[in-house]
């Protein structure tokens, strides 16, 4: 029977498969942690308060890529080129979504705007990447070889959708709740396609080295498409919401937990 864990399983069994999912998932970290960092270098002078909070979010997302290249170490493994079609954070950013690497790269201060749009973009694929790492927790929190880490890769994820949901609020009540509006629902809706787009490419590459059967693929294919139709008929919605997190100021508390022995 397919599920969640025994289709992971099978990628985690595998040093192939298990190659290709933690050099994804460490590119797709490390790219965040250069975003946030150049983000935090650029936040406009009436905002600077929250340089501090975007660069812990990137110092985070950069101890993610750490984790998952000694996750591969430990087994002797070595890093793989991403196939572009799965690259998820590169196909948000070819798609419009979030700030553009040009602008990012340029030593100019970014607007008011600009932080407003970089919080909502964060504030999306934050909660797909707690979802994500709430799933792999429920799982493997117990695993011996990737338990700390995913537990604490998750426990960082929920602190950065918290920290998206409280300044995401400042910011409406200082009258950008239009801007905010608008930004969350492009956002979702985009991501929503690219995340399928994403996920149709990883089980095509993870079914051709765990040799999958035509029928197997096929299933898998047609979940991924119901999650996608379910996500664009409504279930977006949950992306776009903006709730006062139980846990405040997530970001702008003790330094980061050292990194798991891995």
């Amino acid at each position: 029977m397919l599920s969640a864990r025994s289709l992971f399983q099978e990628i985690l069994d595998n040093d192939d498969s298990f190659r290709l999912f933690c050099s994804i998932a460490a590119s797709g970290e490390s790219q965040g942690g250069w975003e946030n960092g150049r983000i935090a270098a650029l936040v406009p002078e009436s905002q600077r308060e929250l340089a501090p909070k975007i660069a812990r979010h990137g110092a985070d997302e950069d101890k993610h890529g750490r984790i998952f290249h000694a996750l591969m170490r430990k087994r002797g493994l070595e890093p793989v080129p991403v196939p572009p079609e799965t690259d998820y954070t590169m196909l948000l950013e070819r798609g419009g979504i979030g700030l553009a690497h040009d602008k990012l790269r340029r030593d100019e201060p970014l607007t008011v705007r600009d932080v407003v749009t970089y919080l909502a973009h964060s504030r999306v694929t934050e909660q797909r990447a707690s979802e994500q790492m709430a799933l792999l927790t429920k799982h493997f929190a117990g695993h011996a070889d990737i338990g700390r880490a995913v537990r604490m890769i998750s426990a960082d994820e929920d602190n950065h959708l918290a920290y998206c949901h409280e300044e995401l609020l400042r910011f409406a009540e200082a009258g950008h709740g239009a801007d905010i509006e608008r930004v969350l629902r492009e956002c979702a809706r985009a991501e929503i396609r690219i995340y399928r787009d994403v996920s149709l490419a990883v089980m095509d590459h993870m079914g051709r080295i765990l040799g999958w059967s035509g029928a197997k693929a096929a299933v898998l294919r047609a979940g991924i498409h119901g999650v996608h139709a379910y996500e664009r008929l409504g279930g977006w919605r949950r992306m776009v919401r903006l709730v006062m997190p139980q846990r405040r100021d997530a970001l702008g508390g003790p330094e980061p937990a050292a990194e798991p022995a891995v």
